[in-house]
């Protein structure tokens, strides 16, 4: 009902000028007739000449005369004569005989008297409806402070007076993030205790954090549990064509926050309108540096907003303006990192409520094998593999449909419909074994969950490789080493077992080198020694193609460092050679179950190594049997 009322109200200023257009053009029309003085003597003279062709008697009594009007031979359709005779003219009563009146086609109306009603509103209502249309018409546009089309200058600010539905109940994992916004509910509930020391509570808060971890449904949470006033508004809004509008917003923003404070104000993607100052190619950007510069004002300025605080969200802090990080802005980052796995589990325990799992199905089983999800990814996760229960007509989501889910977040759907020919079948079959090979085999590798050779994406196939132990924060010379090694192990695979080489490797090498090139630019992992010679510029204003990376050595460090990254790929390449031409009885065996089946899980792997070690074995003591005899 109430989208309704808003389509109706929005559509209304349009039907009222369309109605607005009618009046003026039927009143120009009315107004737009031609109208002829005759004298006396002209009227009489067509009268006998029989030109007349219609006439219109109107008696005023009041001032004793006839009105005359009517159409001559040769007017037009909107020309008529008019004339006044008295009421004693004996002419006038002779057309008044009946038999006159006939031949002559005449209208004889009554004495009006006095003016009526009826002709009043004729003549003053269309003034009056088109006066009032245009007042109102203003009035939308302006606005009336509620956001018309001319109210640039007034805030984009949603107001939620109790800070929404939304508590720490419905936020899963985050502990360490809660805890350090907790102070920002007790100042709001109870400000005496912390004034009573002296204390003063940050002013502004700011999120920080990859996309998808929450920092909105924080600060959303914050605003529930305060149970305060909540001002939500994007960094874009603030920002437009007119110079000085999004500082007159901001403004606003913060005179309608202190006739409500204590309250909290929400500003997502802040980098949009906090972006650093005087940089960029060609000068700054002045609506929105004017913008920043009253933010900076409203928030630590002259002027007190007490029992404001600000809560701001970003995934770029290396952008924004050093005076808006300062003390007394904004005081205190957060840092709202990528869940571990117990956080996703309870990531996926909030957003399971409401869909019907299979009994098989295990979140923590789940939370194990997405490593690297944003509460978003598994909420993505999860509403994905109920929609695929309800194509596939079930009544409960299994461990298909969230392998299928998952496969579809990380890859896209697979093209099962695109024909692919045996040999392209058998290049990627043993490419994808020699990556779970070196999985299997390289002692610090990751762990080989699922092999498939359907396309997905812009990929023929892929090995879905988990770390055995979740880190995030120190990884190990060898284990990149390792793992570059295990990028490589599918061209190596192809290589040795098809006498061919494929494309399919591109994003192999792309990442291999990548690792390859930290290891000896930034981690000190070279001969080179501990020097770090290039590091993220984060100069965005330029385009990240223009300054990538900041590079501090010479051109003969240059050909140093590109003879080290050849090192360490050659080495590894070396490595993944030896392995795979050792084991090449697992890789032919991975590749055949691979080619019939196309998709592998890590139960069938195992089986595989399994039995191709049973074999081995099998095949090591009949050797030694006949060795013996």
């Amino acid at each position: 009902m109430k989208k309704n009322n808003n389509v109706i109200k929005s559509f209304t200023p349009y039907l009222l000028l369309i109605i607005v257009i009618l009046i003026t053009y039927y009143i120009f029309n009315l107004n737009n007739v031609k109208i002829n003085e005759l004298t006396y003597n002209e009227f009489l003279t067509n009268l006998e000449k029989e030109t007349v062709e219609e006439l219109e008697i109107t008696p005023k009594s009041r001032d004793s005369v006839y009105l005359l009007t009517g159409k001559l031979e040769g007017y037009k359709e909107n020309e008529t004569f008019e004339l006044t005779v008295p009421l004693t003219d004996s002419v006038i009563e002779k057309i008044l005989d009946e038999s006159n009146t006939q031949q002559l086609n005449v209208v004889i109306n009554k004495d009006p008297g006095s003016v009526s009603w009826l002709s009043i509103i004729l003549e003053f209502v269309p003034i009056l409806i088109i006066g009032g249309l245009t007042v109102y018409m203003i009035k939308m546009m302006v606005g009336n402070g509620k956001g018309g089309t001319l109210d640039f200058g007034r805030s984009r600010a949603k107001l939620n007076q109790e800070g929404g539905k939304t508590t720490f109940k419905d936020v899963a994992g985050l502990n360490e993030e809660k805890e350090e916004v907790k102070e920002l509910i007790d100042f709001l509930k109870n400000p005496k205790k912390f004034q009573k020391l002296g204390a003063r509570i940050p002013k502004g808060v700011l999120l920080v954090g990859p996309p998808g971890t929450g920092k909105t449904l924080l600060a959303k949470a914050v605003a529930g549990e305060a149970k305060v006033p909540f001002y939500y508004i994007s960094g874009s809004d603030f920002v437009e064509l007119f110079v000085g509008v999004g500082a007159s917003r901001v403004r606003d923003m913060f005179k309608q926050a202190k006739q409500t404070a204590p309250c909290l104000i929400f500003i997502d993607e802040i980098d949009a309108v906090g972006r650093q100052r005087g940089t960029g190619l060609g000068g700054g950007h002045d609506e929105r540096e004017q913008t920043l510069n009253q933010l900076l004002t409203e928030m630590d300025g002259f002027g007190a907003n007490e029992g404001i605080i600000i809560i701001a969200a970003t995934n770029r802090p290396d952008v924004l303006d050093p005076a808006l990080l300062r003390p007394g802005r904004f005081d205190r980052q957060v840092t709202v990192n990528l869940p571990d796995v117990r956080e996703r589990e309870a990531i996926l325990n909030v957003h399971a409520k409401g869909k019907i799992l299979d009994e098989n199905v295990k979140l923590k089983a789940i939370a194990e094998r997405t490593p690297g999800y944003s509460g978003a990814d598994l909420e993505n996760l999860l509403n994905e593999a109920a929609l695929l229960a309800v194509r596939r007509n079930k009544n409960a989501i299994g461990m298909d449909e969230i392998d299928e889910a998952s496969d579809r977040v990380l890859m896209g759907p697979a093209k099962v419909s695109r024909k692919v020919t045996d040999y392209e079948k058998n290049i990627v079959a043993y490419h994808e074994s020699g990556h779970a090979v070196l999985g299997i085999e390289l002692p610090n590798g990751e762990e080989v969950h699922k092999i498939t050779i359907i396309p997905r994406g812009m990929a023929g196939g892929y090995t879905q490789m988990l770390p055995k132990e979740e880190r995030t924060l120190v990884a190990t010379k060898d284990e990149l080493l390792q793992r570059i090694t295990s990028y490589l192990g599918g061209r190596v695979s192809e290589e040795l077992f098809c006498g061919e080489i494929s494309t399919g490797a591109s994003d192999d090498f792309k990442r291999a080198t990548q690792i390859a090139r930290s290891m000896v630019t930034e981690y000190g992992m070279s001969d080179l020694g501990p020097v770090q010679f290039e590091h993220k510029s984060g100069e965005v204003f330029l385009g990240r193609d223009y300054t990538n990376s900041s590079k501090n050595y010479s051109d003969t460090v240059a050909l140093e460092i590109d003879k080290e990254v050849r090192k360490i790929i050659d080495e590894c390449y070396k490595n993944a050679k030896d392995i795979l031409t050792k084991n090449e009885g697992l890789v032919h065996a991975l590749a055949k179950t691979l080619y019939e089946k196309e998709t592998i899980t890590k139960e069938e792997i195992e089986e595989v190594v399994k039995e191709y070690n049973s074999s081995k074995k099998t095949k090591k003591s009949n050797k030694e049997d006949k060795v013996e005899e």
